[in-house]
């Protein structure tokens, strides 16, 4: 009976750190990351944008359905296509970008469905405020890149928010939504 007591303990003691070993870390990719935003235009078309410097890294781990992240976004390399929107939209107006040159994106509560993320729950840090941001993914994978040698986790997260919660109101008065479309692509290599 004690030989016993004594191999359930060891297997036990094994299958816990078994879980442990299954949280992974990994680095987020820039070539294969993309922030991007969308806002109404006058209830014509629709204005788009992206931050083309971003880094951070995730944590996780499948079995236990558990992720963590933290994303660091560059607000000065916002980019639009035409210099003179990227100029008013880094101004005071907007990111003020003088003031406030990041944004940032943690999460630690992580939806699955089955082995796929298919929800973030974070905040968002913009402009000195923080506020929650929910991502809802419209894909979800990993896979062994054949390139790196590695596994690769990611995929495509959108929300979308207010802005005035955090203070960014330019423009309402003419009509400009409040409500501004967040997409994140994203792909993170395992360390």
């Amino acid at each position: 009976m004690r030989h016993t007591l004594l191999a359930l303990a060891a297997i036990a003691t094994l299958t816990m750190g078994t879980a442990q070993a299954e949280v992974a870390t990994y680095a987020i990719d820039p070539s294969h990351t993309f922030v991007t935003f969308e806002i109404g235009h006058m209830g014509t078309s629709t204005n788009r944008g992206r931050f083309d410097k971003k880094e951070g890294t995730a944590q996780l781990d499948i079995a236990g359905k558990t992720g963590k992240v933290d994303l660091t976004i560059d607000a000065t390399s916002l980019s639009t296509g035409t210099p003179a929107f990227n100029k008013h939209l880094m101004s005071a107006d907007f990111f003020n970008v003088e003031q406030y040159p990041t944004l940032k994106f943690s999460a630690d509560k992580f939806v699955f469905n089955g082995t796929k993320v298919s929800e973030i729950n974070g905040t968002l840090t913009l402009l000195g405020k923080t506020n929650p941001v929910t991502l809802k993914a419209s894909n979800f994978n990993c896979y062994q890149s054949p390139m790196l040698k590695r596994e690769v986790c990611g995929g495509d997260f959108a929300a979308t928010i207010q802005r005035s919660q955090w203070g960014m109101t330019w423009g309402a008065n003419y009509g400009f939504p409040d409500a501004v479309q967040l997409v994140v692509q994203v792909e993170a290599v395992k360390q």
